[in-house]
C-alpha cells in the first residue's frame, strides 16, 4: 500500500509530519505492507510551509494512478476573511495560500485521484477546505478546524462536529493535532487493530472521540427544549 502526502507551498508542518510518523511506524511494525512519501503536484523539490517555519523535500510527484491513499494537509497562516485573500498585506492569510494552491495542478490531480475506484483521499485540518474550495466534496459529510467549519458549509460540504469523519474513501480529521489520530485510525481501518495498537504505544498517545460515520440510528436531540422524536411517526 502506497500513502503520498502532499506538500504544496504553504503547508502546515504538523498536518504533514503527524500522520507520516504514525503510517511510517505502521509500515515498519508491518514490514511490506505500508510506504510513505512526500510529493507535490509539480514533482521533486524543496516546498516551503506557511509562516516561514520549514522546508520539506517532496521526493516524488502527487500520482493518483500509483498511489492507494492520498492525504492532504492544510496550510497555516492567518485565519483572515476570504474575500480579503488578495488585499495587500493578506498574502500569507490561510485563505490566499488556499487560493494559490488551487492555481496550480494541484486540485486536477486531487480530483483523479477521488474518481479512481480503490484510493482513499483523506485530510488534515484546513485540507478538507482545499478539496472544499476545488469543489470535490460537496455533499459529503467532512470536517476541520473549528475555525474553518463556517467555511466548509458555505462551500457545499457537510461540516461535521467530530476529531475524525469517516466517509468511505473520503477520511478527513479536524485541527492540526487530529494528524496523529488520522494516522491511528487508518493504520487500524487498513492494516487492523494489532498494528494500530502497537505504534499508539510507540507514540504515548491514545486516541481521542468517536470516528463519525453515517451508519446507524439518528441520534435525539439532547436539547431539552426539543421533544424526542417517535421512532414510529418521525
Amino acid at each position: 500500500m502506497l500513502c503520498q502526502i502532499v506538500l504544496y507551498d504553504g503547508f502546515d508542518p504538523l498536518d504533514v509530519v503527524a500522520p507520516y510518523e504514525v503510517l511510517f511506524a505502521g509500515g515498519t511494525a508491518a514490514p511490506g505492507a505500508l510506504r510513505v512519501e512526500l510529493v507535490a503536484a509539480e514533482g521533486p523539490r524543496d516546498v516551503p510551509s506557511g509562516a516561514g517555519l520549514l522546508s520539506l523535500r517532496a521526493t516524488a510527484a502527487l500520482d493518483p494512478e500509483r498511489a492507494d491513499l492520498v492525504i492532504v494537509p492544510g496550510a497555516v497562516g492567518r485565519f483572515d476573511a476570504p474575500s480579503d485573500a488578495y488585499t495587500p498585506g493578506h498574502e500569507d492569510s490561510l485563505p490566499a495560500l488556499l487560493g494559490r494552491a488551487l492555481q496550480t495542478r494541484l486540485p486536477a490531480l486531487l480530483k483523479k485521484g477521488i474518481d479512481r475506484p480503490g484510493l482513499t483521499t483523506a485530510t488534515v485540518c484546513g485540507g478538507s477546505l482545499l478539496l472544499a474550495l476545488a469543489g470535490l466534496i460537496d455533499g459529503r459529510p467532512v470536517t476541520t478546524h473549528a475555525m474553518g467549519r463556517d467555511m466548509l458549509d458555505a462551500t457545499g460540504a457537510v461540516a461535521i462536529d467530530a476529531r475524525v469523519v469517516d466517509d468511505g474513501d473520503l477520511v478527513t480529521g479536524a485541527g492540526v493535532s487530529s494528524g496523529l489520530d488520522l494516522g491511528l485510525y487508518l493504520l487500524e481501518r487498513e492494516l487492523g487493530p494489532r498494528i494500530a495498537h502497537a505504534v499508539e504505544q510507540v507514540f504515548a498517545h491514545e486516541r481521542r472521540g468517536v470516528v463519525w460515520r453515517a451508519t446507524g440510528p439518528v441520534p435525539a436531540s439532547f436539547r431539552a427544549d426539543v421533544p424526542p422524536q417517535d421512532p414510529e411517526n418521525p
